[in-house]
């Protein structure tokens, strides 16, 4: 029984989420409904990770087991004709029967885009985090460092986070400009529930001056959600992509422009 591995983008702006929920539609559903339309008969899929409400995906990768012989090309065109114009799939490969979209994964890579403007945005309006007052990147980027290596991010971790341990590997992270923008790229083993959202929220503090550079260190240490600072708003975050062993020749992540954002 072939598996297959597909990357796929999404604008989450009008979902409950990637997981399938029996009151709300998640993008899950509609990838399932797409590509068991194409297969011909029941796809379940599993993905690389999950993302809530409202958050977009750039390149999310997911894996499902069929007894159809389809082209990597008819699963890519037939299942993005019977998805909704929101859902897309950028490409699809034969995998070794032991791929686990999931568990095969070394890294994700999430980018949080802000835009940084006084004037409230209509075009983006779902698909960055405004704010208004200036940020300074640099003080962001130099206060992010301090969240570098193997920690206990249960500061950075939501209540609600069912992770049997808060302990991750963030390989690396940095805050950039681009005109308007300014993008969080973070880049982990794993993540926590709310992880990247919390991170942000600390260094938009840190970006305005309402909190010194170091606080981002003070705030690690604490361990306590409940001192972490603000939760940022979920339409600037991006699963951006996964990194799997070279072997499997699987795209990374797709090229990440500030284009896309119409800046």
């Amino acid at each position: 029984m072939p598996r297959i591995a597909l990357g796929i983008e999404y604008d989450g702006s009008g979902f409950a989420g990637w997981q399938s929920q029996l009151h709300a539609t998640g993008v899950q559903s509609v990838v399932e409904k797409g590509l068991s339309v194409v297969a011909d008969h029941p796809v379940e899929v599993v993905a690389a990770g999950r993302t809530d409400a409202g958050v977009h995906a750039a390149m999310q990768v997911v894996h499902f087991d069929t007894t159809a012989e389809r082209t990597e090309r008819s699963w890519l065109l037939g299942s993005v004709s019977n998805m909704p114009k929101e859902v897309s799939v950028l490409w699809s490969r034969e995998v070794p029967e032991g791929f686990h979209a999931r568990f095969s994964a070394i890294a994700r890579r999430y980018r949080y885009v802000i835009l940084n403007r006084v004037p409230r945005p209509a075009l983006n309006a779902h698909r960055t985090a405004w704010v208004r007052e200036h940020l300074d990147e640099q003080r962001m980027n130099e206060a992010a460092q301090h969240l570098v290596g193997l920690h206990d991010f249960s500061s950075f971790r939501a209540a609600q986070c069912q992770a049997r341990t808060p302990i991750r590997d963030l390989h690396e992270i940095s805050v950039t400009r681009h005109g308007e923008l300014v993008i969080l790229t973070v880049c982990a083993n794993a993540f926590l529930h709310h992880m990247v959202r919390n991170i942000a929220g600390v260094l938009i503090a840190i970006g305005t001056g309402e909190r010194p550079v170091d606080w981002t260190a003070q705030v690690l240490s604490y361990k306590d959600r409940k001192l972490g600072g603000v939760t940022a708003v979920p339409g600037g975050l991006y699963f951006a992509g996964v990194r799997y062993a070279a072997a499997l020749k699987l795209p990374s992540e797709p090229e990440f422009t500030v284009l896309a954002y119409g800046s």
